[in-house]
């Protein structure tokens, strides 16, 4: 496939209403199947909102859990690889950030957030994984908000073959047209210094918590220019395209495709 289409969700994420954020799919999921998508990717922890106060550990669910059987019965159905974050609960009653990578064709996938933010300490712990992904020989790997601050976690993924990073956000507080701004200094910096697509998401309005998130999504290409952004109040998709001439054009350029002039030897990391 010379080009993979990926649909990026800005929507609200109200906490708890796991069943109800799950209904709220289906909507986009069939506009996205529509509209040519192979791959459909909703903010952090969409299916039980976003919080650090307590209720998040009632939201939370097992992985694998009612979350993912359910949305893989959509995948099959709208044969989309659907990409879907909540908080995981796991053993010993620890609660991580996750996001579940659900294919009609492969087994569950899930990303746990490596980087804890400040605020989320008492309650999240880190993943210890990176695994990367794969929708139809296009691999990308998943950063989830906080990740995205830290430029040796995507160089790792550019590394191990990834053509696309997806970020999805539960990112609260500020302008639409703010957090624009605030993505723009970093993530085009992962595109650009790595060769590949950088796609993110942010949930939208009130959580019933007291956070209120600014929508916004964007993608990036592998030059670190801009594709398309979209900001604002109402929730929809963002779509653009993975294209493999694209990813090519940086990579077969002696000077702008900068991973195999990487010193590694004298990088202590």
């Amino acid at each position: 496939m010379d080009a993979l289409r990926i649909a990026l969700v800005i929507s609200c994420c109200p906490v708890g209403a796991n069943q109800d954020n799950i209904d709220r799919m289906l909507p986009f999921i069939t506009e996205a199947y529509q509209r040519g998508a192979h791959v459909i990717c909703f903010p952090e922890m969409n299916i039980t909102g976003f919080s650090v106060k307590e209720p998040i550990r009632k939201a939370a669910e097992p992985v694998p859990g009612p979350a993912s059987v359910a949305l893989q019965q959509l995948a099959q159905e709208y044969q989309l690889v659907i990409l879907a974050g909540l908080a995981e609960r796991g053993a010993n009653a620890q609660i991580f950030a996750s996001h579940l990578v659900i294919s009609p064709h492969r087994p569950l996938g899930v990303y746990r957030k490596l980087h804890i933010a400040p605020p989320e300490k008492n309650l999240f712990t880190p993943g210890n994984r990176i695994p990367l992904f794969e929708a139809h020989g296009f691999r990308f790997g998943i950063q989830l908000c906080y990740d995205a601050h830290f430029p040796d976690l995507a160089t790792r993924m550019a590394l191990e073959g990834a053509d696309l990073i997806l970020i999805p956000h539960a990112s609260p507080r500020g302008r639409p047209d703010e957090k624009l701004q605030s993505w723009m200094r970093h993530l085009t910096a992962r595109a650009f210094d790595n060769g590949l697509y950088v796609g993110a998401c942010n949930q939208s309005g009130a959580n019933h918590t007291g956070l209120s998130f600014p929508g916004i999504a964007l993608a990036i290409n592998p030059s670190g220019e801009l594709l398309r952004s979209e900001t604002g109040d109402m929730e929809t998709i963002l779509m653009f395209d993975v294209q493999s001439k694209e990813l090519d054009h940086v990579r077969q350029h002696r000077m702008r495709y900068f991973l195999p002039q990487r010193r590694a030897d004298i990088y202590s990391i």
